[in-house]
């Protein structure tokens, strides 16, 4: 009897192993701002959204990016805050400061700065935003800065430093966080 279950089950592990190994191969659009659109893995959150206790010295409403343990918190009341997982800039290009949210956009559209098209000629001038835009549901821009508090369409990549300085996170998480703040709202960022 066991033999007779022997043979499936080697067969569904031999292709188990071929298919991990095509998903290996595929193209990874990271590149682009560090994320771009990939619909064909899971959606899952890889650092869900939580409430957390918070000992910061910061007034309810204001975001917190803590770059090195790659978290965004929104502090709330009473001691806490919405922790949510976020991709960060990669070496070189992670920053730190205090910030206001000067815009929010839905579905934004893209275009690369200058500095980002003399790094990667390749990419789109100009791209409209929608689900194949690699900023996502939702952007919030960040003073006068390059940089955004933004979407993207692969999760995998929530708790990484792979950006150019951007804090991605994940289309849900940044909905969620665009509906809790406004325009004007403090961004503070540290960078240690």
């Amino acid at each position: 009897m066991i033999r007779f279950f022997a043979a499936p089950i080697a067969a569904i592990a031999l292709l188990s192993a071929i298919a991990g190994g095509a998903l290996a191969e595929e193209f990874d659009s990271r590149d682009i701002m560090g994320g771009g659109p990939n619909f064909f893995r899971s959606s899952a959150n890889p650092v869900p959204r939580t409430t957390v206790m918070y000992n910061g010295n910061y007034a309810p409403g204001t975001i917190v990016v803590n770059t090195s343990e790659r978290r965004l918190y929104l502090v709330l009341q009473n001691g806490q805050a919405l922790r949510y997982g976020i991709g960060v800039g990669r070496d070189g290009f992670r920053w730190g400061g205090v910030h206001k949210i000067t815009a929010k956009k839905e579905w934004p559209d893209w275009t690369p700065p200058s500095q980002m098209l003399a790094r990667r000629p390749d990419l789109p001038r100009h791209m409209k935003g929608g689900v194949d835009n690699p900023l996502g549901a939702r952007a919030m821009y960040l003073g006068s800065t390059l940089y955004r508090i933004h979407g993207s369409n692969e999760p995998e990549t929530i708790g990484q430093a792979v950006s150019s300085g951007c804090f991605r996170m994940t289309n849900d998480d940044v909905s969620d966080l665009y509906g809790r703040v406004g325009v004007g709202t403090t961004v503070v960022v540290l960078n240690n």
